[in-house]
């Protein structure tokens, strides 16, 4: 996560953290991100019920969330984005290409709206 910050600001994007799920949908809901970059593997509720509920909220379903996993089995790619994910970067993250693989999937949804 701190090496995921750190690139973004890097990159010049404002970043925020949180510890867990809970935090991460109170900052989701107070801050209002242009996207939410998220671990599946999460203390107490996991990035899919992280998403559930961004998505249930009519505040908050637009912003774009983005899977960051090692989700090992084989399907997994799919199977993250057939649960409603935006996008899917798989660990270990590769300092040199993530802000580009980000951007990448931002582009590919902007051109589908």
């Amino acid at each position: 996560m701190e090496m995921m910050v750190g690139l973004l600001r890097a990159g010049g994007h404002k970043a925020v953290a949180a510890s867990d799920a809970e935090a991460g949908l109170d900052l989701v809901r107070a801050d209002r991100p242009d996207v939410v970059v998220c671990d599946i593997q999460l203390p107490g509720m996991d990035g899919f019920e992280l998403l559930r509920r961004i998505k249930a909220d009519a505040e908050t379903r637009s912003i774009p969330v983005i899977a960051v996993t090692a989700f090992a089995m084989a399907d997994g790619r799919e199977q993250v984005l057939a649960a409603g994910f935006d996008g899917f970067i798989g660990k270990p993250i590769v300092p040199e290409i993530f802000l580009s693989q980000l951007e990448e999937i931002l582009r590919s949804l902007a051109d589908r709206s």
